[in-house]
């Protein structure tokens, strides 16, 4: 039987609800269907649901609805989430060219792991990732269940600029950089595809729920796409 979750204030406009501290599918398969289940009773006062790898933050308004009030929709909700059917996940392919100077630092993970780069490449593009979460920023997909044999820290520095469709490893998580900006994860790879598109409706390629697959393609191919 599941465990019920542990409610936290955050603030005075946002409770966060706890189903625990591991990155795995059963977890977080409850935490989207919380905030679905949520977004489809439209509980008086919500205003925004922001589901990550094990909790989520519902922000209210304090002005329609109290902690107290909100708490008592959140457990109710939360009895009945073995009834909530969420979307089907689409699987998105993502081609990716690994290394040089599209993946700057393969070969440091391939040295820091014991392996080739080769192997790496093979590693990473050889399962399926499920985006756990949207974060830190807009369209950047969280992708949990990397192999522990490729998992390496950040790095102790972040970097001041990662272009736009890098493909990024961090322990046991990768992810893409939607945009140009600051990061720390180890960069191995570049897509083509525009993740992230303020003018598009939705702006973003991903979603929670969704899985992707990466799909090697040739450093000539990426050339005819990627940025002088």
């Amino acid at each position: 039987m599941d465990v019920a979750p542990r409610i936290l204030i955050a603030g005075d406009r946002a409770l966060v609800v706890e189903y625990g501290r591991a990155i795995d599918e059963a977890t977080n398969r409850r935490v989207r269907a919380l905030t679905s289940a949520l977004a489809a009773r439209a509980v008086a006062g919500v205003v925004e649901l922001v589901p990550t790898y094990a909790s989520a933050m519902v922000h209210y308004d304090p002005t329609v609805t109290t902690p107290a009030a909100l708490q008592e929709a959140i457990l109710e909700a939360d009895r009945h989430l073995d009834d909530v059917a969420l979307p089907p996940s689409r699987l998105i392919e993502v081609p990716t060219v690994y290394g040089g100077r599209f993946g700057p630092d393969l070969d440091a993970v391939a040295v820091e792991t014991g392996l080739s780069p080769r192997e790496v490449i093979e590693i990473h593009h050889g399962r399926d990732y499920l985006v756990y979460m949207m974060g830190f920023m807009a369209g950047f997909p969280y992708l949990g269940g990397l192999s522990p044999r490729i998992a390496v820290p950040r790095l102790p520095s972040p970097r001041t600029k990662v272009p736009a469709g890098t493909v990024g490893i961090a322990l046991e998580q990768t992810g893409i950089y939607p945009t140009d900006s600051p990061g720390g994860w180890r960069l191995i790879g570049w897509t083509p595809l525009r993740i992230f598109d303020a003018t598009h409706d939705p702006p973003v390629l991903f979603e929670a729920g969704d899985r992707i697959r990466f799909v090697p393609m040739t450093e000539a191919e990426a050339r005819q796409h990627a940025p002088a």
